[in-house]
């Protein structure tokens, strides 16, 4: 048995045909479930990653493939949160075009910003000669998510996030009229914040950001 198979047998030995058509329902007709809660999903996906470390070890990129071809949402959270684990700090440079493959198919608020996050922002802080052109390529793209991405990759940051490439997202994208892009600049604006709050509440004063974004930065700041 491999590791997707395995997955698929613990999945399908514990559905819930109700919690399934309240995911479906939640997640706007978007994706199907197997309507596993986070906690049991994780028991099931943990036993699996045990079982077949070996094949996970060499194999973590294709098997991330093949759990993104699946059609149950499951498996995409699957992917994302095994190269999570397995590339950290492990990154080669051709990794990005997986994150980006990932980040463009079956896209939608509750994977892209766990990529963004931490294969994204993990990629990036192991390779910073990428930055420019990753956040560039993805900033200047027609997918919106990757644009949300450019925004919220420095989430994980803290004291070592780049200012200037975080208030120029920022100011690029401020005219937006997408709910995610708004919400990604008020998001990614409070959590630098926390760590330097004066200089977030003089950017938002002059930057003349959309409502959303002006609330999401200054909120409890």
């Amino acid at each position: 048995m491999t590791f997707i198979q395995e997955l698929t047998a613990g999945f399908e030995a514990n559905t819930n045909a109700e919690n399934a058509l309240y995911m479906h329902n939640y997640m706007r007709g978007l994706f199907t479930f197997y309507g596993l809660k986070t906690n049991d999903r994780r028991v099931i996906f943990k036993e699996a990653c045990i079982n077949h470390k070996d094949e996970i070890k060499t194999d973590c990129r294709n098997i991330a493939h093949a759990l993104y071809a699946k059609e149950k949402r499951d498996y995409h959270y699957c992917a994302v949160e095994l190269l999570t684990k397995e590339l950290k700090k492990k990154f080669v440079k051709n990794d990005i075009h997986l994150i980006e493959f990932l980040t463009i198919n079956h896209s939608w608020w509750d994977t892209v910003d766990v990529i963004a996050k931490y294969l994204v922002g993990g990629y990036l802080q192991q390779f910073p000669e990428e930055t420019i052109a990753v956040i560039d390529g993805f900033s200047n793209s027609d997918n919106m998510w990757l644009n949300r991405t450019a925004i919220l990759f420095q989430l994980g940051y803290k004291k070592d996030t780049n200012q200037a490439i975080l208030f120029e997202q920022c100011l690029k994208h401020k005219h937006s009229n997408e709910f995610f892009i708004q919400k990604a600049i008020g998001w990614a604006l409070h959590e630098y914040g926390k760590t330097n709050p004066d200089a977030v509440r003089e950017f938002v004063t002059s930057a003349s950001l959309k409502p959303l974004s002006t609330r999401e930065a200054l909120k409890n700041l």
